[in-house]
C-alpha cells in the first residue's frame, strides 16, 4: 500500500486487513474492504473505493471506534463522463440505477455474508469525494434507512438539492477547500439546503485544493463526528 500523507501525518502501514473481491458487475468490478483490527462498531460504504479503502490507517491513528471501510471501485473506463453518469443521477438514469443496485444491494449483501457485518443506519455511513461525493448525497437522500450519515468531500455540481427534500434525512458532513471554489460552492449549497430542511449538518472549509491528501485528512473527523466513542 502507498503511503498517505496529510500535514505531518504519514501512514505507511496498518494493523487492520485489506480484503479485495471482484464482482461480475460491469465486466468485473472490485471492492476492497478495510477490516479494523478490533471488532467492527461502525461501517462506511464508499464510492471511489480504490482510494478511500486505503484510509484505514488514518482511523487507527485517531480516537474513533473500530470502523470498517467498504470501498467500491469506480469504473475502469477512462472516460470521466462514464464515472459521472454512474455517480450523478441527472445524466444517465439507467446507468445510475444499475450502479445504485450494485452498491446498495449486492455489496451490502456480500459484506453481511463475508464479514458478518450488518449494522443499523445510525452506525452506517456513505462516503464519496468529488463526483462520488454527489453519489454519497444521492444515496443518503434515497436510502436514509440504510445510511444514517453522509460524508461528502468536494462534491461535484451535477446533482443539486431537490426543491422538495425527502423525509427523513440523514445526518451530513460536508467539506471543501478554499482553493477549489467551484466545489466549495457546491458543498455550501448542499449544506444550506439540508439545514433549511432541518437536517443535522456540519459544513467545514479547509485551506486546501481538490485532492486525496486534503480529503484523507478529513476522514477521521467525519467518522468521529458520526460515530463518536
Amino acid at each position: 500500500m502507498n503511503d498517505n500523507l496529510q500535514g505531518d501525518l504519514v501512514i505507511s502501514k496498518i494493523a487492520g486487513e485489506l480484503v479485495t473481491e471482484t464482482f461480475e458487475y460491469d465486466g468485473g468490478r472490485q471492492v476492497t474492504v478495510y477490516v479494523p483490527p478490533d471488532p467492527t462498531e461502525a461501517v462506511v460504504f464508499a464510492g471511489d473505493g480504490q482510494l478511500i479503502s486505503q484510509w484505514g490507517g488514518y482511523l487507527e491513528a485517531a480516537d474513533v471506534p473500530p470502523t470498517m471501510i467498504v470501498g467500491v471501485y469506480r469504473t475502469a473506463n477512462e472516460d470521466e463522463m462514464v464515472r459521472i453518469h454512474e455517480y450523478s443521477p441527472p445524466f444517465d438514469q439507467e446507468r445510475f440505477a444499475a450502479h445504485e443496485r450494485f452498491f446498495v444491494e449486492d455489496v451490502r449483501r456480500w459484506v453481511r455474508s463475508r464479514f458478518g457485518v450488518a449494522l443499523p443506519a445510525e452506525r452506517t455511513a456513505v462516503c464519496g469525494v468529488s463526483a462520488s461525493g454527489e453519489f454519497s448525497l444521492a444515496m443518503g437522500l434515497r436510502h436514509p434507512d440504510i445510511f444514517g450519515a453522509v460524508f461528502s468531500a468536494s462534491p461535484g455540481g451535477g446533482y443539486r438539492p431537490p426543491t422538495m427534500m425527502p423525509s427523513p434525512l440523514p445526518r451530513a458532513y460536508l467539506v471543501a477547500g478554499t482553493l477549489e471554489p467551484f466545489f466549495l460552492e457546491n458543498a455550501t449549497r448542499w449544506a444550506s439546503a439540508l439545514r433549511d430542511a432541518s437536517a443535522d449538518v456540519v459544513m467545514t472549509e479547509r485551506v486546501g485544493n481538490h485532492g486525496d491528501p486534503f480529503w484523507a485528512g478529513e476522514f477521521p473527523l467525519m467518522v468521529a463526528w458520526a460515530f463518536g466513542r
